[in-house]
């Protein structure tokens, strides 16, 4: 990577040409959109509210499929591999066999990594719960992807659990090369006072943005203590002194998604050279002199 900086999933991630936009805007990697076997077209509008310090979203998981996926990502690899850039492939389901089913298929692509979202609203059959929420659960997941491909995988984590480090250790032990963490906090409620009704067609939705950054720095923190294994620190980051809280306590990368829309698409660019300025003034050399610096007494 050319820097720290990912495009986080859910995000511009939908076509290579968007994806190649990105990269060539300073995102150091990107990551699709999650996706699902079959197209899926989400909520009815409106999906998503800025309701001050972050945003809530209910989007749905809206996207075309894998089919469609596999051509983007196939695309979007031949655009920025000239930039050194990697594509990141997230990927959904809704069972514990599904994964392994659409791991399959998005390797046709040969992505770089592969980003395995268990912390999404659906349910398993079986356990009738969301698959995050449980470490044997999650661990189970990351085997099932494991068995389809030999690419890296990481496997995003909810901050809605009691122990996240106990998930992170979970599928780390199962095979997982990598975490990313978190995905949004909620779900949240926001209603139209003179309505008396929810503001987002679907009801409840996701927080992300500035509100959450605690929370995601919490969670990186914890899961850093727990594995051994780079992580890729999203929920928040808008700037570069977000990236260098995240990089404190040790996350490789970080990712940076809903701050797009109130800094624009440079945000890669500008938080990157914010990054570069810090490290100057502090006397750092490298991001590894950086990583896990913060000083935390329990």
């Amino acid at each position: 990577m050319p820097n720290p900086t990912v495009l986080a999933s859910g995000v511009l991630g939908l076509s290579h040409a968007v994806l190649g936009r990105v990269a060539r805007s300073g995102a150091g990697a990107v990551t699709t959109k999650s996706c699902s076997l079959k197209p899926r077209p989400g909520y009815p509008n409106p999906t998503i509210l800025h309701w001050g310090p972050g945003l809530i979203n209910a989007v749905g998981l809206s996207n075309p499929g894998v089919e469609v996926m596999v051509e983007e990502i196939q695309e979007a690899k031949a655009l920025l591999k000239p930039l050194g850039v990697p594509v990141i492939a997230s990927i959904f389901a809704d069972t514990i066999y599904d994964f392994g089913t659409i791991t399959r298929f998005i390797s046709e692509a040969e992505p770089d990594i592969i980003e395995v979202n268990v912390s999404c609203p659906n349910l398993d059959d079986r356990y009738q719960q969301m698959f995050a929420a449980d470490p044997y659960v999650s661990a189970q997941v990351t085997r099932r992807v494991k068995r389809y491909t030999d690419a890296p995988v990481l496997v995003k984590l909810s901050p809605n659990v009691t122990h996240i480090a106990k998930i992170a250790e979970a599928v780390v032990e199962a095979g997982a090369d990598g975490i990313t963490a978190i995905n949004s906090v909620g779900p949240g409620l926001i209603l139209d006072v003179e309505t008396r009704r929810p503001v987002l067609a679907h009801g409840t939705g996701g927080l992300t943005g500035p509100a959450i950054r605690p929370v995601a720095v919490r969670c990186v923190h914890d899961i850093c203590r727990a594995v051994d294994v780079p992580v890729v620190a999203t929920g928040g980051v808008s700037s570069g002194r977000d990236i260098v809280e995240m990089l404190l306590v040790g996350a490789t990368a970080v990712g940076i998604g809903s701050a797009i829309q109130h800094r624009g698409i440079r945000v890669f660019e500008e938080a990157s050279r914010e990054l570069e300025t810090y490290m100057r003034a502090h006397g750092h050399d490298s991001l590894a002199s950086l990583r896990g610096g913060a000083v935390i007494e329990h």
